[in-house]
Formats: structure tokens, C-alpha cells, sequence
């Protein structure tokens, strides 16, 4: 199958953005030029190096502690992308096996369990995320909790969805009556044909899941401070916008860059997994 020109070159902008934060987020520590942590107070709300008073000792320049931004940026995305795939990795494998249990055994297990997916979607999403993280309290792990019960219901309606089509296939009936069990069946027939579904989806939520550690670490409520994170960039700055604009500014813009890029990415996926939705 193949993609019009535009989505190759969506895709490939995406990709190199995406190929791009992860060799920051692996190699931070020796990409940075100063340790995010620590400043220096005489460099405090240093311009960054292109505007007057800049310096090219700091070329994103430097915020109220005098820590050098750029450091902060780069730390700040290990942070976002470690949540993300965390996030997914644990929210995504658990509603996904729900949900397909739900949709292969039915019965009263697919009651219960699509009455919690009811009773999750029936919550505004960051509002339940930002409850649930006053309760637990903020620290890496726990964010990662809290997004994690958030999300797993996306994943466990879209597994019992594909689960029905999928429970209906030839070879699904095949294995059934030559005595597979129903484990057996679930875990090499049917999971690993709902796969690329979730894939997609988890392709997708990772913007989501950026935006939502950010507001949660803007609010006060997401990964506590020294660590650098870019949600608690933005809220620093918040005071500053007219007189230290970069503050704000730099951190917003690599949420949007990352968060446009995995949807980039997701929709071209979109297309190769369903050709019927291209234009």
C-alpha cells in the first residue's frame, strides 16, 4: 500500500523529531552543558544568546535560579518521554488484556469490566488525574500510577472491539475445536492480531499523555522539583511572559514540536493499518 506524499513527508518530519528527543533523552547527560540542578544567581533571567544581553555560555539562557535552560530542556524531555512510555507500557498492556479477556469470554466478566471502562470515561480525564495525584502525592512513580489508571480504559475498549471481530475468524474456530484452550487461544490467535490497533493508539497517546504530565507538573501535583520537568518550566515562567519570555516559551514550543510529531507518526500508521480512511 502506499502513502500519498504528504503523509511521507509528515511522517518523516515526525520521525526525525521523534529520532532527535530520543537521542537527547538517552544521551542528556553528556549533551547538556550544565547540570540542570544548579545555577548560578549572577546569571539569574540571562537572555538567551541571540537577544541583547545574552551570552553564548547559555544559549536558551538561563531562569530565576540562574539555571541554564537549555540543560533543563534536556532533562526536562527525559522526564516527559520516561512518564509517556511508562505510562503507556503499563496502561496499555492492562486494559489491553481486559479488554480482550472481555471480548473473547463475554458473559458477566465483560459486564464488570466494561462497567469500570463506563465509569472511567465517565470522568473528565485530567480533572480524575489531578485528584488522584493530590491523594498519592507527587513523585515519578506515582504520576506514572496515576496516568497509567486514567488511560488503560482507552486501551481495554478498543481490545474487546477488535477482540469480537477477531474471536469470529476462521482460525479462531479452527483452534477452538481442535481443543486449544481459551488461554492459548487469547494469548497466540487473538492478542497478537488486536496488536496493531493498540499500537496506533499508543502511537497517539503519547502527546496526550506529554500534555497531561505537563499540566500536572504546572499545576504543582506532577514530578516534584529539583527534577527538571517541562510542565514545571512553564508554571516558573508563568510571572515572567513579558519580561522573560524564554522562560515559558522554550519548554511550551518542545511540547508542541514533540506532541505534533507522535501525531504525525500515529496518523501515517493510521493509514497503513486502515487504507479506507485516506483521503
Amino acid at each position: 500500500m502506499r502513502l500519498g506524499l504528504s503523509s511521507i513527508v509528515t511522517s518523516i518530519i515526525g520521525l526525525v523529531i521523534i529520532g532527535l528527543l530520543v537521542v537527547v533523552t538517552v544521551f542528556a547527560p553528556f549533551i547538556a552543558p550544565y547540570d540542570p540542578a544548579k545555577g548560578t544567581l549572577s546569571d539569574r533571567l540571562t537572555p538567551p544568546a541571540w537577544q541583547e544581553g545574552g551570552s553564548t555560555a547559555h544559549l536558551l539562557g538561563t531562569d530565576l535560579l540562574g539555571r541554564d535552560t537549555l540543560s533543563r530542556l534536556i532533562f526536562g524531555a527525559r522526564t516527559s518521554l520516561a512518564v509517556a512510555v511508562l505510562a503507556i507500557l503499563v496502561s496499555g498492556i492492562a486494559g489491553s488484556l481486559l479488554g480482550a479477556i472481555a471480548g473473547y469470554l463475554g458473559g458477566w466478566i465483560n459486564t464488570i469490566i466494561m462497567r469500570a471502562v463506563d465509569l472511567a470515561f465517565s470522568f473528565p480525564a485530567i480533572l480524575l488525574a489531578m485528584v488522584l495525584a493530590v491523594v498519592v502525592g507527587p513523585s515519578f512513580f506515582n504520576i506514572i500510577f496515576v496516568i497509567s489508571l486514567v488511560l488503560w480504559a482507552e486501551y481495554a475498549r478498543m481490545a474487546r472491539g477488535e477482540t469480537l471481530r477477531v474471536r469470529e475468524m476462521d482460525y479462531v474456530a479452527l483452534a477452538q475445536v481442535a481443543g486449544v484452550s481459551k488461554t492459548r487461544i487469547l494469548v497466540r490467535h487473538i492478542m497478537p492480531n488486536v496488536a496493531s490497533s493498540l499500537i496506533v493508539l499508543a502511537t497517539l497517546q503519547v502527546g496526550i499523555v506529554i500534555i497531561m504530565e505537563s499540566s500536572l507538573s504546572f499545576l504543582g501535583v506532577g514530578v516534584p522539583p529539583p527534577t527538571p520537568d517541562w510542565g514545571s518550566m512553564i508554571a516558573e515562567g508563568r510571572s515572567y511572559v513579558v519580561t522573560a519570555w524564554w522562560l515559558s516559551m522554550v519548554p511550551g514550543v518542545a511540547i508542541v514540536a514533540t506532541v505534533l510529531s507522535f501525531n504525525l507518526l500515529g496518523d501515517t500508521l493510521t493509514e497503513l493499518i486502515n487504507p479506507s480512511l485516506q483521503a
